[in-house]
């Protein structure tokens, strides 16, 4: 993460004052200097526990030996956990809360909503219905600090597909139950608070968890030993460009970012997974992000091969069997290269861009 992280936390001041959630433990010091001067002589009376993974639940304990008398909120799951990591459930300071539970702090009235395993088994959403906001817990958040400027889409995306790209189908069943709310405000707990156009970033959610391809286009994720196995790469991006196909993407997945190219993957419609055989098996690299894809119900794409080898090519045969059970469309056209490219693997390039640029 070239561009850091933020790690957020809310804090909602009325009749009652409600802290949402804590932050990663090396930054106790910043965080409760911060509360501190939002507070001024005021002492908060909840800690609204979201999610529990660690870089948001690590200061729970140091923040009730700070205000014992405040009351924890969270789930039932999350208590669990909140023993497992601190020794204790804080019995006589919990509120357990599920679907459609209302907390008052006076103006603002939080409901809560249950989002188990988006993307742990304990995460809750909180909805000012006042401020018509929704406090997200990981949901819409993205890689990068707050002071960087740069694209929402492009870290967001990475950041989705990285680790809550699983949970697709739970991430739709809490869209069921968010569905008939007006949000204004989403306020994640990485990354900016989105105030503006929130139905693009709703869409692309929707979009993302259903598994759909966000654009038109081909990725090409290859590796390659001595390079052959990249001109034909090359030669392919050149094609298809020629023949007009949208979004052409490469990665060579030996020197680049791994979530960076699952990313990509999900992107786009169309998939060439161009690698060697190795070992009798494939090349580490592509063998690493082919288990990314299916971990992660990759699904719903059009996917081409192109195979090398110069004495056992069994690239393309193994690439296929590790996609087999996923909801793919493998190209009529592949590729195989012995060793380097010649004119009948040329003419199977050739082949290939055209299924690519024609299909959908």
């Amino acid at each position: 993460m070239p561009n850091g992280m933020s790690y957020n936390s809310y804090v909602i001041v009325d009749e009652k004052i409600a802290v949402m959630d804590t932050v990663e433990v090396d930054f106790a010091r910043q965080w409760f200097q911060n509360l501190q001067n939002v507070l001024g002589n005021r002492k908060p009376d909840y800690l609204i526990v979201q999610h529990m993974e660690p870089d948001h639940s690590a200061n729970i304990s140091n923040f009730m030996k700070k205000y014992p008398q405040a009351m924890i909120v969270a789930s039932a799951k999350a208590f669990e956990m909140i023993k497992n990591f601190f020794g204790t459930e804080f019995v006589k300071n919990r509120i357990v809360v599920s679907d459609g539970d209302m907390l008052s702090l006076g103006k603002h009235k939080l409901l809560f909503v249950t989002a188990p395993m988006v993307h742990w088994p304990e995460v809750i959403f909180t909805y000012d219905s006042t401020e018509k906001t929704l406090f997200s817990a990981d949901a819409f958040g993205k890689f990068g600090a707050l002071d960087i400027q740069e694209e929402w889409v492009g870290e967001a995306r990475r950041y989705y597909f990285g680790i809550v790209g699983k949970y697709g189908l739970w991430v739709q069943k809490v869209f069921k139950k968010l569905e008939n709310w007006n949000i204004q405000r989403i306020c994640p707990l990485h990354g900016p608070i989105l105030s503006k156009n929130i139905k693009y970033y709703m869409d692309l959610y929707n979009t993302w968890s259903c598994y759909q391809p966000e654009e038109d286009g081909v990725l090409i994720a290859y590796t390659s030993i001595y390079g052959n196995t990249k001109q034909a790469v090359m030669l392919l991006e050149k094609k298809l460009k020629e023949k007009g196909c949208p979004g052409v993407c490469i990665k060579d997945l030996a020197r680049c970012d791994m979530t960076e190219a699952v990313a990509e993957a999900f992107r786009y419609s169309k998939l060439v997974l161009a690698t060697t055989t190795y070992n009798a098996e494939l090349f580490p690299a592509m063998r690493e992000f082919i288990t990314w894809l299916t971990e992660r119900n990759f699904c719903n794409r059009i996917v081409g091969f192109i195979g090398n080898g110069s004495w056992g090519p069994i690239a393309a045969m193994l690439m296929k069997e590790k996609l087999e059970k996923s909801k793919v469309k493998f190209t009529e056209a592949d590729v195989k290269i012995i060793s380097a490219l010649n004119e009948e693997s040329i003419a199977q390039l050739e082949m290939l861009a055209e299924e690519l640029c024609s299909s959908s």
